[in-house]
């Protein structure tokens, strides 16, 4: 007997709100259009933020994107900067918001539960003095992400306490998983070295910018 397999039941909207029920007033209250001075704190001390982003299609796609602290400048009260560092060149985000200018960020700082998540529409520049502002050890990016902000507030930390993400006993959970080059030698199905293939990652990691 073929045994088929059936998608899990789709929810409509009204039915999600039914089992939520409605967020408390303050909860809305917080959500702020523009970049105030605390969330202007906030990205001055993040060293790390996750970049959703989705094509004309609705396919998304999210990136990490990280450096020291305060990388992302606040241009104005509603405009970021965010510089591109040298990565892997494929450019996903680049791509998606050529199709959707929507964006979607959340910063984090490492030790604190809270996020800071920003919603809004991007475009990329390579505006010089915007990039004179994103440089770091005297490098400047080629091009940088320029974030027009329409929604800002803070997260609580549900799920950084749940997850024990800073917890120093969770970094254990890495030496649980093969290495990077074990697992790129496995899905490659070819005769390569997981050993050079760790080697060629540390030394492009050392190389920055």
């Amino acid at each position: 007997m073929t045994q088929t397999s059936t998608r899990p039941r789709r929810l409509s909207p009204a039915e999600v709100r039914a089992r939520l029920g409605e967020p408390e007033a303050m909860v809305k209250a917080k959500i702020q259009d523009r970049i105030d001075e605390h969330f202007r704190l906030f990205i001055a001390h993040s060293p790390f933020l996750t970049m959703a982003t989705a094509d004309a299609e609705g396919r998304a796609d999210c990136s990490p994107r990280g450096d020291y602290p305060g990388f992302v400048k606040v241009l104005d009260d509603r405009t970021l900067a965010i510089p591109d560092r040298p990565g892997n060149k494929i450019a996903d985000s680049f791509r998606n918001l050529a199709e959707n200018d929507g964006i979607g960020l959340l910063f984090l700082i490492p030790g604190l539960r809270e996020t800071l998540r920003v919603n809004g529409h991007a475009y990329p520049t390579d505006d010089p003095g915007v990039l004179a502002r994103t440089q770091i050890e005297a490098k400047e990016p080629v091009l940088a992400i320029v974030v027009e902000v329409a929604e800002a507030y803070f997260h609580c930390g549900r799920a950084l306490i749940r997850s024990r993400l800073w917890d120093p006993a969770s970094q254990a959970l890495a030496d649980e998983i093969p290495s990077v080059g074990e697992i790129a030698a496995a899905q490659f199905g070819m005769d390569f070295d997981p050993m050079a293939i760790t080697q060629a990652l540390e030394e492009s990691y050392r190389k920055l910018y």
